[in-house]
């Protein structure tokens, strides 16, 4: 068979093992967390159902569109164009959510730049009521310190937080000042309630993607095929 063919297909198929293999890695992490929590008898039960995946998982196209793509105006750990997005629906109090976090990070290690990490927003304030505020706060370091300090202040809080409402949100400006904010200025933007609209705005669009719980989790190629992330 001529190598010019070989190469053609080859490069026509490594998107796609691509996304299943990050998928299966991923996976096998979230199954291994949930083990994990029913051995040490902690509820997982805050997990992503989306209708209609197929046998793999794959969203038909019209779910797959109501999946936003990722964008400048999101979180991303990684780069635009990465052949492939790990796309989080997520809550800071969630207890699943801080299993998984160090899961997402192994995933970007192991694939470096093939592979974005984006994180949406997704309180479930009627369990956590604090988890919408520390989103907010999560804003506020990105005004402040951009995206690298956005990403060091959502691993800061899945470190400290115990879950399931247990942070204290009066040392939000600390662990603001840890990622080398200025506390003063950070507490000044949380205490305005500026970005509850942004953090809203996630979380509908997380509904319409199909999210009803945390971490709400799908594999996007760069051509908008989504699959979904078993909780």
């Amino acid at each position: 068979m001529p190598t010019g063919f070989n190469k053609s297909l080859l490069e026509k198929f490594v998107p796609v093992l691509l996304v299943l293999t990050v998928a299966l890695a991923v996976l096998v992490g979230v199954l291994w967390q949930k083990v994990a929590s029913l051995e040490k008898g902690t509820s997982t039960t805050e997990t992503a159902v989306v209708a209609e995946p197929d046998a793999t998982g794959k969203l038909p196209e019209e779910s797959a569109k109501k999946v936003e793509k990722p964008s400048d105006k999101d979180h991303i750990r990684g780069s635009l164009d990465a052949q492939v997005y790990l796309i989080e629906y997520s809550d800071l109090e969630c207890p699943f959510c801080k299993s998984f976090h160090p899961t997402a990070q192994q995933a970007l290690e192991e694939y470096g730049d093939k592979i974005a990490w984006v994180y949406r927003h997704f309180p479930l304030d009627s369990l956590h009521p604090k988890a919408d505020k520390e989103a907010e706060a999560s804003e506020c370091t990105f005004e402040q310190g951009g995206n690298d300090t956005f990403w060091k202040f959502v691993d800061k809080i899945y470190e400290v937080t115990p879950s399931n409402n247990g942070l204290d949100l009066t040392k939000l400006p600390t662990y603001a000042g840890q990622t080398g904010l200025n506390s003063t200025e950070f507490k000044t933007c949380l205490d305005s309630g500026k970005y509850a609209e942004k953090v809203e705005s996630q979380y509908q669009s997380g509904l319409t993607a199909g999210v009803n719980g945390t971490p709400g989790n799908f594999i996007m190629n760069a051509k908008g095929e989504v699959w979904v992330i078993p909780g």
